[in-house]
């Protein structure tokens, strides 16, 4: 078999890597961009190429016999950027973990190395390749040798050996030596020949074949070309030899060394997990591993129900995975239900047997442990069935674990992360988009090998999760709060809330009406028709038609987006319109179309999504509609809530917390002032208006509130005098004397969140009262810009999230309390702090009684919860 020897230039690829890839960076805020670049690079050169062999040649600080010769050489040069420097260490011990071969000697340059090898490789009969981003290299192609320079970032590259540059360049490699000579290069700072361009070098070479045969024949050339190399004659020489590559560095090289492929995987697996490249770990496991584990596993329909009952008795625990077809979330679409209690011995069951298991799914002694267990309570509940006892589902564990975490929280990316393991994610499963896949279309021994793999996955690693967690002191966040909340969100989407069919087309027809009117006064603003809705369109009306002052530009003309038209409303009338017309625009195609489109025809309801795994502070969120982010600022984006109403015989019971945030706030950082004002009644935006503007309560108008309501919610979120400027639309100097004045009235929120920061930056993440963790690798970050960001995360995220975790304890026990009252009154809504429940008429008062006190009972706190609640028959009237 032929020998192969890859060359890379370790400082070329890193840096490529680094530009061409975004911000990324594992969880304890190393920057991992230009690493994870670098190894795809690799892969990808390994895959394409096949080597037998691999060296890896990297720059050291020291000067170079260059930089003694010419002591300008490479000056210029922009510093190395912190974030990049920080990874090259770390790139050399993944490389040592592959056992690759690094040189690296002071004095010479990673470019001389190469050449060094690559002759030695040449010498020994090798077929050689370099890697690099620089073009110098192409000097070292020969008939032995191609050099590889890589193109869009690293991802593709362009081969060059003796016969393409001969063809492309009607040139020899090393001639490229003699043009660098004559050209010079601004990147290294070689000065070559003042005047002498690419076209005249080439034109030389190719006539004299070098610059000693240029000097030669100097009398032949003609015109200024003759004059500038006569008087820079040595620079020319000079610059040859700068250009010139090294190929017999005083280096010990042994070819043997750099035998490719003897390295031990599972020492690259955990080296790739410390940095969090799971993506990349599938590589080294078997791809059909999901079908050989499906074989290992002992998996069979289930024929002794009673026997298999006894059995779940007896341990208190069942894995379960329900498989379901495409349908109504109101049908029963189940068609397998596949259940274990070791993980290895896997039974599956057909839909109409699935009744019989009842009285473990119903039971509360049970163990019920899954992956997104939600999606079987759910798809059970058409049966009648109720799944009770939801204990331990490994995407909600994963999310306490890492809530930051840059995989999702699938089955796939926990197994490889815990387990080595390779499961099959949902995309790669049923694939996406238009031609996504559902359940019902797998045949049935690959759906089976995929469910049996997920069940002897959780198996595996829940027993792991669950003692991180303990570890963590986050077990009991995980079973009090988060898993019992999965039966109540799993309550609220099968419940979904009713919506106002006639009311939502008068809404849609009011909507088009205003939009057809903005229409017409824009028009006549503009002085012509356009499409509003085209950025390109709108940027020609508003900066040169009108020539209002550009804000910003982009690669394709003006940007016109919500920023931009802010900074310009006070230039012209046609801002607030424009600005009005989108706002109208999409109110009507996200809540009147968007609507309309997913009324449950069964139901006539809104069945939103309730997700516990995506915000990383702990919020709830919820899509399908996304009913959180209804525009209330408008009095048309008010009226969306007129259609979402109460049943027949019912009225919606709204509870909101009154500025939770601000009161745990007070609670963390423990500040009198603060505290004082809430027990005693105070409004708290007056109170700080009155405090940070020095004037007396009853003088604090409403400017001054609403300022003092910017600064207390700034500071919240960890704002800075920048952003606190750019809400109030003051100068920066006095948006810093209000933040000023309010850490001096309320010094000990200026201690917490300065504690608060030195702890996150030591120990790299945040907890909130409830010890939910967020990681903030950003703090760590020696960017100014970044490490800021990383403050502002680690300011705001124990606040919001202890937020979260108080209306999570909320919603949890007010779906308790219901249930043990035996009232038929539902808990349909949540969204930020606010809480809904569609009561029975009859039951309007216990439950108004119910809500308001498990909301402000949830945590004991020096300060009251303090609850707004109000009962209307729609969710507008509650308001």
């Amino acid at each position: 078999m032929e020998n192969k020897l890859i060359i890379i230039d370790g400082n070329s690829i890193i840096n490529r890597a680094f530009f061409a890839l975004p911000d990324m960076n594992n969880k304890e805020g190393l920057k991992t961009n230009a690493i994870y670049g670098f190894t795809t690079m690799l892969f990808k050169i390994i895959d394409t190429y096949k080597p037998t062999h691999i060296s890896v040649a990297f720059d050291r600080k020291a000067k170079t016999f260059r930089h003694l010769e010419f002591e300008e050489y490479k000056a210029g040069r922009k510093k190395m950027a912190d974030e990049l420097r920080v990874q090259f260490e770390p790139l050399k011990e993944l490389l040592d973990k592959f056992n690759i071969n690094r040189l690296e000697i002071d004095g010479y340059e990673a470019d001389d190395i190469i050449g060094t090898v690559s002759k030695l490789g040449e010498e020994n009969g090798y077929k050689v390749y370099i890697v690099t981003g620089d073009k110098d290299a192409i000097q070292l192609a020969s008939q032995k040798t191609t050099t590889l320079i890589t193109k869009k970032g690293v991802g593709e590259v362009e081969e060059y050996d003796f016969d393409s540059v001969m063809e492309k360049y009607e040139m020899t490699p090393t001639q490229f030596i003699d043009l660098k000579g004559l050209m010079g290069d601004k990147s290294d700072n070689i000065p070559g020949v003042p005047g002498i361009g690419e076209k005249t070098g080439i034109k030389l070479i190719k006539e004299y074949s070098s610059i000693e045969g240029i000097l030669e024949n100097l009398e032949n050339i003609k015109g200024s070309a003759k004059k500038k190399i006569e008087e820079n004659k040595d620079l020319a020489i000079m610059s040859k030899r700068l250009a010139t590559i090294i190929r017999d560095v005083p280096i010990d090289i042994d070819l043997e060394s750099m035998k490719y492929g003897d390295f031990d995987k599972q020492s690259v697996v955990e080296c790739f997990r410390k940095l969090g490249f799971l993506s990349l770990i599938p590589r080294f496991i078997d791809s059909d591993q999901e079908k050989e584990i499906g074989e290992m596993l002992n998996i069979n329909k289930l024929e002794d129900i009673e026997e298999f009952i006894e059995t779940v008795n007896e341990n208190k625990k069942i894995i379960l995975k329900t498989v379901s077809k495409k349908g109504n979330i109101l049908d029963k679409n189940i068609m397998y239900m596949f259940v274990s209690v070791d993980g290895t011995n896997i039974y599956y069951i057909e839909e109409d047997d699935i009744s019989k298991l009842e009285t473990i799914l119903s039971n509360n002694e049970i163990r019920k442990i899954g992956y997104n267990l939600k999606d079987d309570y759910i798809a059970l509940r058409p049966y009648k069935i109720i799944l009770e006892n939801m204990n331990f589902d490994i995407t909600i564990a994963e999310y306490l674990i890492d809530s930051t975490s840059s995989t999702s929280y699938e089955c796939s990316a926990i197994a490889m992360k815990y387990l080595t393991k390779t499961v099959k994610s949902k995309e790669e499963l049923l694939g996406k988009g238009v031609k996504i896949k559902g359940y019902e279309d797998l045949e049935f021994e690959e759906l089976k090998n995929h469910i049996c793999t997920v069940i002897n996955a959780v198996y595996d690693v829940f027993p792991i999760m669950e003692k991180s967690l303990n570890e963590m002191d986050m077990d009991g966040l995980f079973y009090h709060v988060e898993m019992p909340l999965v039966e109540v969100l799993g309550d609220m989407e099968y419940e979904g809330i009713k919506v106002d069919k006639e009311k939502l087309y008068e809404l849609g027809s009011e909507f088009k009406k205003v939009i057809k009117r903005l229409e017409q006064e824009i028009y006549i603003i503009a002085g012509e028709e356009f499409n509003i809705n085209s950025p390109k369109q709108l940027g020609v009306i508003l900066f040169d038609k009108l020539e209002l002052p550009v804000v910003k530009k982009t690669k394709t003309g003006y940007s016109t987006n919500a920023d931009v038209l802010d900074k310009l409303k006070d230039k012209s009338p046609i801002i607030d319109k424009i600005t009005e017309y989108r706002q109208i625009v999409k109110l009507n195609s996200t809540y009147v179309e968007g609507l309309l489109g997913i009324i449950n025809p069964i139901s006539n309801r809104i069945h939103s999504s309730f997700n516990q795994t995506i915000t990383t502070t702990g919020r709830i969120s919820s899509t399908e509609p996304n009913l959180q982010n209804i525009p209330v600022k408008l009095e048309m984006g008010r009226n969306i809530r007129k259609v979402f109403i109460a049943d027949n015989g019912c009225e919606l019971v709204d509870a909101d917390y009154s500025q939770v945030e601000l009161r745990v706030l007070a609670q963390m950082s423990q500040d009198e002032n603060m505290i004082d004002a809430f027990k005693h009644k105070e409004d708290i935006h007056t109170k700080t208006a009155s405090q940070v503007f020095n004037v007396d309560m009853e003088n604090v108008t409403s400017e001054l509130r609403s300022a003092a309501k910017a600064v207390n919610f700034g500071i919240v979120y960890g704002k800075s005098d920048f952003g606190l400027a750019d809400d109030l639309k003051i100068p920066v100097k006095q948006a810093k004397e209000y933040i000023e004045n309010y850490f001096n009235k309320y010094n000990k929120i200026k201690e917490y969140m300065d504690e608060t920061i030195e702890k996150a930056t030591e120990n790299g993440y945040v907890t909130t009262i409830f010890n939910r963790r967020r990681y903030i690798p950003e703090i760590k970050s020696s960017n100014f810009m970044e490490k800021n960001r990383g403050k502002r995360f680690a300011m705001n995220a124990p606040i919001q999230g202890s937020a979260a975790d108080i209306i999570k304890i909320a919603m949890v026990n007010v779906y308790k309390k219901l249930e043990e009252k035996n009232l038929k009154s539902k808990l349909i809504l949540q969204v930020h702090d606010e809480l809904i429940v569609e009561a029975i008429e009859e039951e309007v008062d216990i439950v108004s009684t119910i809500v308001r006190e498990e909301m402000e009972n949830a945590v004991a706190m020096d300060i009251d919860l303090d609850v707004d609640l109000n009962v209307g028959y729609s969710w507008y009237e509650t308001k």
